[in-house]
């Protein structure tokens, strides 16, 4: 996470986006998407992750998520 900007307010719906390093294109492989999804579950499981929208592209992942509890915390 940028250690620039937090989550402050978790009544809100946020936009997150990251890439892999010098733009590789990792998520072509199935195993590597199926880890991103496996940790999204998980969160939606265990730590009140709530997700509105994504999507994996081959070297960059979109999320549009929120949360009932601290959403720094996930």
């Amino acid at each position: 996470m940028s250690r620039k900007y937090k989550f402050g307010d978790n009544d809100k719906i946020y936009f997150v986006s990251f890439a892999i390093t010098n733009w590789i294109d990792l998520f072509i492989r199935n195993e590597y998407r199926q880890e991103i999804l496996n940790s999204i579950k998980h969160c939606q499981a265990n730590k009140a992750l709530k997700l509105y929208g994504w999507c994996i592209m081959t070297s960059h992942v979109h999320l549009t998520i929120g949360t009932k509890g601290n959403l720094y915390k996930i």
